[in-house]
């Protein structure tokens, strides 16, 4: 029965470190992170459920202690301690993009990895390898063109650039790692013919890794672009300010770019960007686990340089040579490859088999019987009571893998419905995708990407009610009434459902805020409900108003989101403050056209023609393309204000002055339900006379952006 077991238990590990790197499943919005996850986390509770069971059977636990156990611990609970303590939403540290899973299950991954023979590593190894290759040939046939004439995949595996790892700069780190792997184990062979099947897979793997590297060259299409070293540091500095020890959380590391970003960032052809993650693991690390899980990530480098030290003093690699030594390789190329770039699911879990590969293991044994009883008997009805021990140890342990696959197919359901509801928007199939998001929510409630989409589907339902009631068929159909108002056209029944669907898009969208209220985006999203239901409810412009200023807040430097402020003052024809928020945001980049083109119209209406005259010509010096419909506006705006006269830019054109507030579409607009206020803000808004920083210098002409 034990050999039994473990034989089990060793074909599941191989089987997930095979099928990890290859597994791409459209059941999520994201098939490449989500699916891998779900793989892990069934994948180690089956393998968990196996010991437990194994314990009980055999009244002992058997384990080998590794190099690496300590430090792994640390690490892997630090980013457990920081999900639980510090993330807002769990679910970005659990789903997606699920940091604290990948460090928990590569965890769990490597002390099972480490309870391996050597023989078994080495098997373990060829599947990895095995794996790699699969991957290359994959990834070669997209390059290659002959994945897109298969018209059964889906779009994004027809897609030239496609890879399992959903990206060229992963797959190039894991084929880069894999190779001396291979080669290893291309020298250490001796069969012929295996050796012969090995050398062919190394070379298809570096054709592959020769492809990846490639297609990640600056200035090619698939070139990945990061914030740089100054701005990554920079964010990591000053969110230990607010939480030394366990950092933002894992998987909230949006949040800290957003707040945490220099000024200077702007002045990159990045700046409009965001980015989920700093320009290496380890900083990533720091920022969203702090001190306690950088501590851990440091103990693991130092482990790992004490035990290649002493391979080195004790001259293993001129005695052995490559092939007994090609972990060493590979481990320490992964862990420079983390220190430049960020790390995926797949590198994460790499860098635990790795280290469990090269960890030195020493085996032990618990003996989990009462005093007196054998072990190596049979389990029985009369031997229950002496495996008391064993039982006191692994029941919890099954209840809980129980509690923790439950909730995880739970949430697995919640994301493919998820899918399927934006599948059926992309269908504009209104009903479906109105039902199938709302159950998402139902099987998930703590996800804020869900209560982001539902609150916008419900707010296009109430315009489209609004619209076609108070449209061109509906006059038609109130013909010998050519006075008719909007009141008269609307029934109460529509009327009713156009309340009740506002108050359901605020509803989510409060909701959105509650699940992360530090997240300037969430916010972002209830201004915008706000923005748009002001010709349909009163009292909305003051929400709006209200909740940009705190995404303004959350988000300092970013300008787009003072633009959008200033447009709102300006519709309402508050012109001094909509000149001052303007103002910040060309403060906070000031080769902005876009800011410069909405203030110098603020300008013109609050009186002050000759700055307004200024600022745009101003933007024509920021547009450096003459031609382009931006040019031309600018240019025609700046004529009309030269000579007096009210300007007005052509509707549909990417530059767009800020616009008057729009007329009510139903008389009276209908009263916000009890409860439609903004949620408390987390910071205090900034004053409309609030602006970035002093100074901003740089230059650059980014395309003008549409107000929101």
């Amino acid at each position: 029965m034990e050999k039994l077991f473990s034989q089990i238990e060793k074909y599941i590990l191989f089987a997930i470190v095979l099928l990890l790197p290859l597994l791409v499943i459209p059941i999520s919005p994201n098939p490449f992170v989500v699916p891998k996850l779900a793989l892990l986390v069934y994948g180690v509770a089956i393998l968990l459920f196996i010991r437990a069971v194994r314990v009980i059977t055999e009244g002992k636990l058997s384990f080998s202690v590794g190099t690496y156990d300590f430090p792994v611990f640390i690490f892997a609970a630090a980013f457990i301690a920081s999900a639980l303590l510090r993330s807002p939403n769990k679910m970005e540290a659990f789903l997606l993009p699920g940091t604290a899973t990948a460090v928990a299950a590569g965890a769990f991954i490597y002390y099972f990895v480490n309870q391996l023979k050597g023989s078994d590593k080495k098997i373990l190894t060829m599947v990895l390898f095995g794996s790699g290759i699969i991957f290359t040939v994959i990834s070669l046939l997209s390059f290659s063109g002959l994945m897109a004439k298969i018209p059964q995949l889906p779009s994004y595996i027809k897609t030239q650039g496609f890879t399992p790892e959903g990206g060229h700069l992963p797959a190039a780190i894991f084929l880069a790692t894999l190779l001396p792997l291979g080669v290893g184990l291309l020298l250490s062979e001796k069969d012929k013919t295996k050796k012969l099947l090995l050398a062919a897979g190394a070379l298809v793997l570096v054709f592959g890794l020769g492809v990846s590297i490639y297609n990640i060259l600056p200035g090619r299409p698939f070139s990945p672009r990061f914030p740089s070293m100054a701005t990554s540091w920079s964010i990591a500095v000053d969110s230990l300010k607010n939480s030394p020890v366990l950092g933002v959380g894992p998987g909230n590391y949006l949040t800290a770019f957003n707040r945490f970003r220099p000024l200077s960032y702007n002045q990159s052809d990045l700046w409009a960007i965001k980015f989920a993650t700093a320009n290496s693991f380890y900083l990533t690390v720091l920022t969203e686990v702090g001190l306690l899980g950088f501590a851990g990530l440091m103990l693991l480098l130092f482990n790992a340089y004490k035990t290649i030290r002493k391979d080195l003093k004790e001259q293993k690699l001129v005695n052995w040579g490559f092939a007994a030594n090609a972990n060493i390789v590979a481990l320490v190329l992964l862990l420079i490859a983390t220190a430049i770039f960020p790390a995926t699911v797949l590198i994460t879990v790499l860098l635990f088999v790795y280290l469990a590969l090269n960890s030195k293991a020493k085996s032990t044994t618990l003996n989990l019987t009462a005093q007196g009883s054998d072990p190596a008997q049979g389990l029985s009805t009369q031997q229950i009571a002496t495996r008391f021990p064993a039982l006191l140890i692994s029941l919890p342990v099954i209840v809980v893998i129980g509690l923790v696959v439950i909730r995880a197919s739970v949430i697995l359901a919640a994301e493919y419905k998820f899918k399927k509801a934006l599948d059926s928007l992309a269908a504009n199939d209104a009903a479906k995708t109105y039902d199938t998001i709302r159950e998402a929510i139902r099987l998930n409630p703590y996800v804020d990407r869900y209560r982001a989409t539902n609150s916008r589907i419900n707010l296009a339902l109430a315009n489209a009610i609004a619209q076609r009631a108070t449209g061109p068929e509906r006059a038609q159909q109130a013909e010998g009434q050519p006075q008719a108002s909007p009141s008269a056209q609307i029934t109460q029944e529509e009327r009713n459902n156009i309340t009740l669907l506002i108050q359901q898009a605020i509803s989510e969208g409060k909701s959105t805020v509650a699940l992360n209220p530090l997240r300037a985006g969430n916010w972002e999203v209830l201004a915008q409900i706000y923005r748009a239901i002001m010709p349909l409810a009163q009292g909305a412009d003051a929400f709006s108003v209200q909740t940009y200023r705190q995404a303004v807040a959350l988000d300092p430097f970013n300008p787009n989101l003072r633009i959008a402020l200033g447009g709102i003052h300006y519709a309402l024809k508050d012109y001094d403050n909509a000149v001052r928020i303007f103002e910040s945001a060309t403060a906070a980049k000031n080769d902005h056209a876009n800011a410069h083109f909405n203030l110098a119209f603020a300008l013109r209406e609050s009186g002050n023609l000759d700055r307004a005259i200024q600022e745009l010509s101003l933007v024509l010096s920021l547009i450096t393309d003459k031609e382009s419909n931006d040019y031309q506006i600018t240019k025609k705006a700046l004529e009309d204000m030269q000579a007096k006269k009210k300007a007005q830019a052509p509707a549909g054109e990417e530059l767009n002055p800020p616009q008057p507030a729009e007329k009510p579409v139903l008389e009276p607009p209908v009263n916000l339900p009890e409860g439609s206020e903004p949620p408390e803000a987390p910071l205090p808004s900034p004053t409309p006379e609030a602006s970035p920083s002093p100074s901003v210098t740089g230059t650059g002409s980014p395309s003008p952006t549409p107000l929101p």
